[in-house]
């Protein structure tokens, strides 16, 4: 996790479906400063806060972490990517293909609980703690 983790929306609602905090419990293992976010990621984790309240917080949380934004570079890569995986039979969602170019693009590794990523040529991943399980 040389340059941070991105944290995809996966583990972000199963914290929220054990009772936990995401802010606390990301803040606790990884520190505000080495946490990563993309759009994909905020549109996914602010859209399914049940409250304005709940949303603010989270969305407050995710404006001091480090975002990749997105240009024509990067849906270019994801472009590549989600064709060049789909040819090989791997087809998996665009959300995921976004996130994973964007850590790919600050050198992050993703933190996730889908399946999906493991496939992706050259991402590295973080290890979910097994308090969180």
């Amino acid at each position: 996790m040389e340059n941070g983790v991105l944290v995809d929306s996966s583990v972000f609602i199963h914290l929220l479906r054990r009772g936990l905090d995401p802010v606390d419990a990301l803040r606790e293992e990884f520190g505000t400063l080495d946490i990563v976010t993309c759009g994909a990621v905020k549109i996914e984790v602010l859209r399914g806060m049940k409250t304005p309240k709940a949303r603010a917080h989270m969305e407050s949380f995710l404006s001091v972490c480090q975002f990749v934004p997105s240009n024509n570079a990067l849906w270019d890569a994801a472009i590549d990517l989600a064709w060049s995986m789909d040819r090989a039979g791997q087809v998996i969602p665009a959300t995921d293909i976004l996130i994973a170019v964007s850590a790919q693009r600050v050198g992050a590794s993703v933190l996730t609980l889908d399946q999906h990523f493991a496939m992706i040529p050259r991402l590295g991943m973080a290890k979910v703690p097994d308090s969180w399980r």
